[in-house]
């Protein structure tokens, strides 16, 4: 689909996009189903009962996943993660969902998926990481699914303007990717254990340009995929197109240490507000924004 093509928010819904109108699209959109190795077969993304069943929205001519579900197809993620943490000829598994505490016992929250390398008799020998970052989403999405929902159209439109649906890679990455590989990845890295992440190569592209290493002194594999669409299938498939690696420290330094502004422009904003206080008839003095000049 091209970007003067798009007429809606709604890249996939239940797992095809809405141009796909064919009896397995169909089937999927009707029973709320999951074709992304959910923990159950129905989607249960925001509410169970009543799912929100898009895995990716139509941005800028791009379908960005914003369900992390999406990104288990064909458990690619799973894949390429052991294969940098253990190699190519590991026996390996991934367990779901671990809950992960501090020296003090505190929780540090939910690994996405630890992968677990063991040897011939079932002994644990190894393990890693990978955390999977969708994209949140500013704006009302509901609104359009359950339009969409009461009569699924490959010609649905939803008109622009306000609260419409965009993604929201600043807060996807400062309120949730950032925090939770501080914390959790920094016990991972006192342990001297690997980490991966999967996400989206636009999502990545927000971020500060991180300094690189090589893959065998990487302590982070930053796995960046994106949805390429088949003509023949008429549907989307989940594409590795670049790997990124990095140590620990200088990445994470880089992605919380902010770009400062020009400070004059803040020192005038101050000293409008100062203005708003002061007696306008008061003696004048030289301002902070003369002195840094001179």
């Amino acid at each position: 689909m091209k970007k003067n093509d798009q007429k809606s928010p709604l890249g996939e819904v239940f797992g095809f996009p809405i141009k796909n109108d064919g009896s397995k699209a169909q089937r999927y959109r009707k029973q709320k189903l999951c074709p992304f190795n959910n923990k159950v077969p129905n989607c249960t993304k925001d509410k169970a009962n009543n799912p929100l069943g898009v895995c990716s929205v139509w941005h800028n001519g791009v379908s960005v996943i914003t369900c992390p579900t999406r990104f288990r197809e064909d458990w690619l993620i799973i894949e390429k993660a052991a294969e940098f943490a253990f190699g190519l000829q590991a026996t390996w598994t991934s367990i779901s969902e671990i809950k992960l505490v501090d020296k003090n016992g505190q929780s540090a929250g939910n690994i996405d998926f630890v992968l677990v390398q063991y040897n011939e008799k079932g002994q644990l020998i190894n393990f890693a990481s990978l955390e999977v970052q969708g994209v949140y989403i500013s704006g009302n999405l509901r609104n359009p699914f359950e339009e969409y929902i009461k009569n699924p159209s490959k010609d649905f439109e939803w008109p622009t303007g306000y609260n419409y649906p965009k993604p929201d890679y600043l807060s996807s990455s400062r309120k949730r990717l950032i925090p939770q590989m501080l914390y959790k990845g920094g016990i991972f890295q006192s342990w001297k254990r690997k980490q991966t992440v999967a996400l989206q190569k636009s999502f990545f592209e927000t971020l500060p340009s991180l300094p690189t290493t090589t893959k065998e002194k990487a302590d982070i594999a930053w796995f960046l995929y994106d949805l390429e669409f088949n003509e023949e299938q008429n549907q989307n498939n989940l594409v590795l197109t670049k790997t990124v690696y990095t140590e620990f420290e200088p990445a994470l330094l880089r992605v919380t240490t902010p770009e400062p502004g020009d400070v004059t422009n803040f020192i005038n904003i101050l000293q409008s507000r100062l203005d708003e206080h002061l007696d306008k008839n008061s003696p004048d003095a030289p301002s902070l924004t003369d002195i840094i000049s001179n």
